[in-house]
């Protein structure tokens, strides 16, 4: 059980079942990395340009926006190459740290849209201890400790999968390194592994969810008991896109790694997949400005001042 050649590289298999699709899938994954670099990136500077924008609220959206062009760029770019080269080997180095930094990112947008969650009952429920709750030492103390606790998990599912044995063909049915997808490529026993990832995994994704759905349910009945409907329409507005971001996270992310047997369909895997690691980085600024009027003032603004208007 020890003599088995060292693996230095794996073959990604992606959507090999449908070559007909490959040149679209590469132009389609292309032009979503294009479109969620700008949007996020914009995103940024708008937040950082119009000062009235320099509040709790804005400071987790802009360290969102941050985080969703890393989250995307360790996986878009490569399979977009995939898809258009046929270029489907990706070395073990390669593999474990494309595992690390998805792993890290992803963990970290779930703690990201839970403390959101949590910034918005403490603005709606307390308005009047708002600025005294969410600090500005509060704040960075929140994004420090998503990327830590995406560390923490990122190093556990890495270091578990990655001590696994791999023989045979090495081929990897997905279209990058993911978790449930390398443990399926693995010749040794892995229930171990799905156990872990089950336990980590779900804690993390039923402990953020539930801050989120707690939040929001006082969320939704202090916007209830509000006298005004100007009030009650203007609060609604500032949650509801919050709650369809949150709603294709986790929903998404659940299905993936919270239930047993997550690593029984490679195939429907890899389709439930592009919707959390290619398409929400996408929506997310969209569905932020869109659904803000501050942000589209501010972005009217500076629109103006550069004379496009």
């Amino acid at each position: 059980m020890e003599n088995y050649t060292r693996v230095t590289l794996f073959i990604l298999v992606g959507f090999r079942s449908h070559p007909e699709s490959q040149l679209l899938l590469s132009v389609l994954f292309s032009t979503i990395y294009v479109v969620t670099v700008v949007g996020n990136a914009c995103m940024i500077l708008i937040i950082q340009m119009d000062s009235k924008l320099h509040t709790p609220m804005y400071f987790f959206l802009e360290n969102l926006s941050i985080l969703d062009i890393c989250y995307s760029s360790v996986i878009t770019p490569k399979a977009a190459l995939t898809f258009s080269l046929g270029k489907r080997i990706i070395s073990y180095n390669g593999c474990v740290s494309q595992m690390f930094f998805f792993s890290l990112f992803g963990t970290a947008e779930a703690f990201f849209l839970a403390v959101m969650a949590y910034d918005r009952f403490a603005a709606i429920c307390n308005p009047l201890l708002y600025q005294i709750i969410m600090n500005r030492r509060l704040c960075v103390c929140m994004v420090l400790g998503s990327y830590l606790s995406g560390c923490i998990n990122c190093i556990i599912q890495t270091g578990f999968t990655f001590s696994l044995s791999f023989c045979g063909p090495k081929e990897i049915n997905h279209f990058f390194c993911d978790v449930p997808a390398v443990m399926h490529a693995s010749c040794s026993d892995t229930l171990v592994n799905e156990m872990v990832m089950l336990a980590v995994c779900g804690s993390i994704i039923v402990g953020t969810a539930l801050v989120v759905f707690i939040s929001y349910g006082y969320i939704i009945i202090t916007i209830v008991q509000m006298p005004s409907a100007e009030s009650r329409c203007k609060a609604f507005s500032t949650c509801s896109s919050h709650m369809l971001a949150v709603s294709l996270f986790f929903g998404t992310v659940f299905f993936m790694y919270a239930q047993p047997g997550a690593t029984s369909s490679p195939e429907r895997s890899s389709i439930i997949s592009i919707l959390y690691t290619v398409v929400i980085p996408m929506l997310n600024p969209f569905i932020y400005t869109l659904r803000n009027k501050e942000v589209k003032g501010a972005l009217k603004k500076w629109l103006k001042r550069k004379g496009f208007f």
